[in-house]
């Protein structure tokens, strides 16, 4: 079962990386630079691989994390 759960956030990895890339794309689109001074806004290209790379980073910094209970959790000795 491990190896669903893994796929499966390879799947919303994927995923998140194709709305990034179209956001992006977007955004140069719409917004832009026109004057051609803004290095991620000024290129369709860069805009486009960053926007993926924000969004699959996006996905990965919202992983839960696990919570381990180690038993007896009495911190008094004697």
């Amino acid at each position: 079962m491990e190896f669903l759960s893994t796929l499966n956030i390879w799947y919303k990895r994927v995923a998140a990386g194709v709305i990034g890339a179209v956001a992006g794309y977007a955004y140069y689109y719409y917004i832009g630079c026109l004057s051609g001074t803004c290095p991620i806004t000024s290129n369709p290209y860069i805009s486009t691989i960053y926007g993926a790379v924000v969004g699959a980073l996006f996905v990965n910094g919202t992983k839960k994390k696990q919570e381990h209970h180690h038993g007896n959790n009495d911190t008094t000795t004697g």
